[in-house]
């Protein structure tokens, strides 16, 4: 038995104290890492960021019950009959009520979809893209009023700014259809770094061009401007950064940046027959799409942004102020997030997505803390009807809307892809080529 002596006490009392002091510190930095890590990353820094985020509250049964079989009504008249090829889940205060995978990742096939089958959001990676963008700027590393130009200095379209971009009021056409238009080699993949360059060089064969800020226009050229944006502050390329400040904290492991790499891995999709939507030269862009996550991810990424963890209330409330009031209305668009606002100031809080086959629903009701997610990989428009949901939560009147289609001509027109025999084959070719 060891004697316990007046220096035995000191020593003991001393370690005792700094073991106290840095537990402080380890629960200090997951309450307030992400807001001084933001200094850190541009310079090359690989600090590992945590975030704390509360666990969800229990759920009343009777509650769970009622929200439960309301959604499995729904689910089977309305997108099982569709030939719903994917996941939903629904979720109330952070509590999963209702979840169900359908299908197989190929058709056909027997690589059953399961609750760690990664799909394609397409546009719902918008969401993902504005708020890195808008980290930076909370950080103080841009600021929203900043013109591209000044990360930029050939880019010759002025008065352009990042909220232009993040608010598709920017005036710039769409990539996804001037590169095709006006002549590019659709046997190569298209980069972030060539609709830059296109929109640079050629802008005086440019149609479409408006001035900034002068109307509400859905542009994906925004986001893959905002996806280089980020790679230029940062220093780190975009997945890289997207891994490092959401994905891995938030332990999305089912989560990741499409590349042309993954052409031979990441699953297809499919047309609302069930034909195959082959890869195309239009894939190699990111920042508009080309995130692949699973609906227990994304509700991840909606607590997380729901917590306080890490962007402060001034921050969301950019991102979710209406920003395009030309025309009388409901709908609405922020800073990465379309919406709906009621005229007693409910809001539906949403994104959806569509690319080839794939098409995917994120909608999150902040007053009522409920969340709805379907992700799918075979074309059907019932994913969209999802939102109908919402009214098992609140008042969500007025009529059923269609989807907000997003100019997306991959998912209708062959003309815009590869034969399915030959893309892989020959993008991966013109690839190295390129390189």
């Amino acid at each position: 038995m060891i004697p316990v002596t007046p220096h035995f006490k000191y020593i003991t009392n001393l370690l005792n104290r700094v073991l106290l002091i840095m537990g402080m510190g380890i629960l200090s930095a997951g309450f307030l890492s992400c807001r001084s890590s933001g200094s850190k990353i541009n310079g090359g820094s690989d600090t590992m960021i945590r975030y704390s985020i509360p666990e969800p509250p229990p759920l009343d049964r009777a509650e769970s019950l009622r929200l439960h079989a309301a959604c499995e009504s729904w689910y089977d008249t309305v997108l099982k009959v569709r030939g719903f090829n994917g996941g939903i889940l629904v979720a109330r205060k952070g509590q999963v009520v209702f979840e169900r995978y359908s299908g197989t990742g190929h058709l056909p096939g027997r690589d059953t979809i399961r609750d760690n089958t990664p799909l394609q959001i397409a546009s719902i990676t918008k969401t993902f893209t504005a708020m890195a963008v808008l980290k930076l700027v909370q950080d103080g590393n841009v600021q929203l009023d900043d013109e591209l130009a000044r990360y930029f200095p050939s880019f010759n379209y002025a008065g352009v700014t990042i909220r232009n971009l993040l608010n598709h009021r920017s005036g710039l056409p769409n990539y996804t259809h001037f590169m095709e238009n006006m002549g590019w080699d659709k046997t190569r993949f298209v980069t972030n770094e060539d609709v830059l360059e296109f929109l640079i060089s050629r802008k005086a064969d440019m149609v479409n061009v408006a001035p900034p800020d002068h109307h509400f226009s859905y542009c994906n050229t925004n986001y893959a401007l905002l996806a280089l944006l980020i790679e230029k502050v940062t220093g780190k390329k975009y997945a890289e950064y997207l891994q490092q400040v959401f994905f891995t904290p938030l332990n999305m492991k089912n989560t990741y940046v499409f590349s042309l790499k993954d052409t031979g891995t990441a699953l297809p999709s499919y047309d609302w027959k069930g034909r195959l939507m082959p890869f195309g030269f239009l894939d190699g862009v990111y920042g508009d799409k080309n995130i692949y996550t699973t609906v227990r991810d994304l509700l991840k990424w909606d607590q997380f942004l729901n917590s306080g963890a890490c962007f402060t209330p001034e921050t969301l409330e950019q991102a979710y102020a209406p920003y395009s009031n030309e025309k009388p209305g409901i709908r609405n668009y922020g800073l990465g997030w379309r919406m709906n606002i009621y005229p007693e100031g409910k809001k539906i809080i949403y994104h959806n997505g569509w690319w080839h086959g794939s098409n995917a629903s994120f909608i999150r009701l902040l007053k009522d803390s409920a969340t709805i997610i379907v992700i799918g990989n075979r074309f059907t428009r019932a994913v969209y009807h999802a939102r109908s949901l919402a009214n098992l939560f609140g008042d969500y009147y007025g009529p059923e809307e269609e989807e907000d289609l997003e100019p997306n001509r991959s998912a209708d027109s062959l003309n815009l892809l590869l034969p399915a025999k030959d893309s892989v084959r020959v993008n991966t070719k013109s690839l190295k080529q390129r390189r």
